[in-house]
């Protein structure tokens, strides 16, 4: 496992930046000159000052051809291009270049869910009915692409795309114009980048399609979480049958295919849908895709860049937090200007039974519904069938290779989780590769069903594990048999912060509190790619039929659900800014479970979740319709925080293109008018402000209420607030003063700001350190 940052230490500012940085990663040949905001509205114009930066560079405008992939004219000014390290290195050096970024590869990060949301059609004061179901706004998703044939992209009762709309329908292999329609107005396919990077892409070999149809089911399965139209008795395999719909089914569909199922994602082509994206005219993008840390700084990250614009023009942008959990500075996309989500679970289980030869059972989780079920087999625990020369510990979490051939044939293997194999699937690969009968996998807790669906696995916990290895050793012929696996809703408690969903602080900026919220990211069934099925656990002799809906877990899976939510919004609130829409979400969140407990992070072991886990909490989509005051910012505010964060003043000014006056004080990031007040290094006393905005009745009054973070004094001032129709905005300060004497840890407290309707609460985060006041040396 790779090391992670250490962190925040109070005092230590980034250090300055030269005005035109150049970050050298020796990997790439691709390279993006990134040049800020465009400084005329004629592309063409742009277009041919990147050509006559690189022909300077290179010698002759032939070569300046054969080397540019993109040039980015719409949404923000640069252009990708292959280049040698030197090469690189001189064009950092041009006036008006603001970054020469290496390529980087990113990687990718669903019917109950929206139920569970209380996202539904009968609640006539409901966000899904007040939004029409999302009519008139455009969800930009950049993935994998899309499977245009799934029911839930068809266009029945769809209105007419709308004339505002600039995108373009892109064919390629198997998809053509016909393949859009009124769901899917748009779509286009990135891979200049990529091919760049690994080298053509084979189209004869039937892994990917050059076009923007989805060859793995990820984008397919975000898109109509975000999106998808009803479609009645969707099911995986059986399981999770019930009526499919995206959060918000009448908002149009616009596909940018950035991600490839042979492996990643191209920042060059990233920001290339970025561009177009903005000039497209969407109004929210879904991003399911990122970096893990260690982060890179704001503006050598193409998804913060491109981000940075499109919020510029009022889209918001959702990304999936990162699937490192339970570990903490683990969060990604953290760029303050992103909603960055993190996963929780849903009140859905698919239970399956393991019955001992003894009569005994357990009881675990599984999506498998074929063969070998109901029938006795013997069964063996890795460890004691390892493999000549292999480490006992190794089989016994049954990692690939480990186990002896002809003890496993026809047995169904007891594997544990260990530090260096924690996964069912590749233990599954490995008993499927011996001739195996099935797999027991036995790990840490939690909801998120990991076990392939086409070979017999059943994942238990450590406990049930143990009691079918305490059998195994008291019995002469130990055997089990597996039931069918069955589908329970309300039979559990949720949500709950799923164990992957990575975990804050920020290690880039921990006075940024992230992950922002959390949405449904555990099983969700969704619209899937039959052309990913064929080869289940990439075995020839284990094919399956296709399917058309999967089950499927990930931050991925929770980013769309925002998405949807953030499109329902917008079409009640069109005049609201990506920041407030921000902060109607997280404000409103809840931070209980549906019986009124304290919500859970799954972990190792679970605990009490805290705003690290999932920001503000659970969304709550109904709430977050009316929040009744906003946090909200600009795009100024967004350019002080980069100041504020030592990046130098002439690449900002050229990101932007607009002054700003702004002081490079790191006290300006704690005063940033985020939704959240986070604290890394309080020492004595620190006053921080905000800003909070009337969206409720025009004469309301609002009285403070504080839940203080455990070894920290907070008084607010005022503690009244008085809106009316002259006054709609109004600032308050809050003091936080430690009254701990010793370095402690993070504690959590929560501010709320009442008026009798509406609980407007922000999460507390501060972390105490050493005081010196209270030290001397001895």
């Amino acid at each position: 496992m790779a090391s992670f940052s250490s962190s925040w230490a109070c005092g230590v500012v980034l250090a300055l930046l030269p005005s035109f940085f150049f970050l050298a990663l020796a990997a790439s040949n691709v390279y993006i000159i990134y040049m800020g905001e465009r400084h005329t509205d004629q592309p063409n114009l742009l277009e041919d000052s990147h050509h006559q930066i690189l022909s300077d560079i290179l010698g002759s405008k032939e070569s300046a051809k054969e080397s540019i992939l993109y040039s980015y004219k719409h949404g923000l000014s640069g252009f990708a291009a292959v280049l040698s390290q030197s090469q690189a290195k001189l064009i950092a050096d041009v006036p008006g270049v603001v970054r020469v970024v290496p390529n980087r590869i990113l990687s990718l990060h669903t019917t109950r869910s929206w139920d569970f949301l209380h996202v539904e059609p009968q609640i006539v004061d409901g966000i899904l009915s007040k939004s029409h179901s999302g009519i008139g706004t455009i969800i930009g998703v950049m993935d994998t692409g899309i499977w245009p044939e799934s029911e839930s992209f068809k266009d029945k009762g769809m209105g007419k795309v709308p004339s505002r709309w600039k995108g373009i329908c892109q064919e390629g292999e198997g998809f053509n114009r016909s393949h859009c329609n009124r769901k899917i107005i748009g779509a286009r396919w990135y891979l200049k980048g990529y091919e760049a990077e690994f080298g053509k892409l084979d189209p004869n070999d039937g892994v990917e399609f050059l076009s923007p149809r989805d060859a793995s089911g990820h984008g397919c399965h975000t898109s109509s979480t975000a999106s998808g139209a009803l479609v009645e008795n969707a099911n995986f395999r059986g399981l999770a049958q019930g009526l499919a719909r995206g959060g918000a089914p009448s908002s149009w569909l616009a596909i940018y295919k950035v991600c490839w199922a042979t492996g990643g994602c191209s920042s060059a082509d990233l920001l290339a849908a970025f561009d177009d994206a903005i000039f497209d005219g969407v109004n929210v993008l879904s991003v399911s895709l990122g970096s893990p840390p260690p982060l890179s700084t704001y503006v050598d990250d193409a998804l913060a860049i491109g981000s940075f614009h499109a919020v510029a023009r009022g889209i918001s942008v959702v990304c999936s937090a990162g699937n490192s959990g339970p570990y903490p500075q683990t969060v990604i996309n953290t760029a303050p200007w992103v909603i960055t989500v993190a996963a929780s679970t849903i009140d859905r289980d698919f239970p399956a039974v393991v019955t001992m030869g003894n009569n005994q059972t357990v009881v675990g989780q599984s999506f498998h519904t074929g063969r070998e079920v109901n029938k006795f087999h013997p069964i063996v625990y890795g460890a004691d069938i390892a493999a000549t020369d292999v480490d006992e510990n190794s089989a016994g979490s049954c990692d690939l290779e480990t186990l002896n051939a002809t003890l496993a044939r026809g047995k169904i293997v007891l594997c544990f989780q260990s530090r260096s194999q924690r996964s069912a699937v590749i233990a599954s690969r490995s008993v499927l590769k011996v001739k195996g009968a099935g797999v027991i996998f036995a790990q840490f807790p939690t909801k998120d069903v990991s076990c392939p669906w086409s070979f017999p696995c059943i994942q238990v916990d450590f406990a049930a594990g143990t009691s079918l290895l305490t059998y195994i050793a008291a019995s002469r012929n130990p055997g089990v048999k597996f039931s069918f696996s069955k589908t329970v809703t309300g039979q559990q408690l949720a949500p709950e912060v799923a164990y992957f969903s990575s975990r804050g602080p920020s290690s880039l900026s921990p006075s940024v509190l992230k992950p922002d919220i959390a949405a449904p990211g555990v099983d969700i069934l969704a619209s899937w790619s039959p052309a990913s099925s064929s080869k289940p656990l990439d075995s020839p002799q284990n094919k399956e039929s296709p399917v058309n809906f999967k089950l499927d877990s990930g931050t991925s899976m929770a980013c769309p659900h925002i998405s949807g939510i953030v499109a329902l919004l917008k079409g009640i609130h069109p005049t609201w800014s990506p920041a407030a829409i921000k902060s109607a979400l997280v404000t409103t969140a809840s931070v209980t479970d549906e019986y009124g407990q304290n919500t859970v992070a799954e972990g190792a072991p679970h605990k009490q979740a805290d705003p690290f886990d999932y920001g503000g909490g659970h969304v709550d989509p109904n709430k977050a319709l009316s929040p009744g005051l906003i946090y909200d910012m600009e795009i100024s505010d967004y350019v002080c925080f980069l100041y504020a964060m030592g990046y130098n003043s002439t690449a900002i000014s050229l990101m932007t293109r607009v002054r700003t006056p702004c002081r490079k004080s790191a006290k300006f990031l704690l005063n940033l008018n985020l939704p959240s007040i986070t604290i890394p290094e309080l020492k004595q006393r620190l006053t921080v402000s905000r800003t909070v905005t009337n969206v409720g009745p025009i004469n309301s009054v609002y009285f403070a209420r504080v839940q203080a973070p455990a070894g920290a004094h907070v008084t607010v001032k005022p503690l009244i607030l008085s809106f009316n129709s002259t006054t709609k905005k109004l600032k308050f300060k809050v003091t936080i003063c430690s009254q701990l004497k010793v370095q402690g840890r993070y504690s959590f407290g929560n501010l709320y700001w009442e008026d009798g309707i509406h609980v407007v609460r922000i999460p507390l985060t501060v972390r105490i350190i050493i005081n010196d006041y209270f030290y001397t040396e001895t």
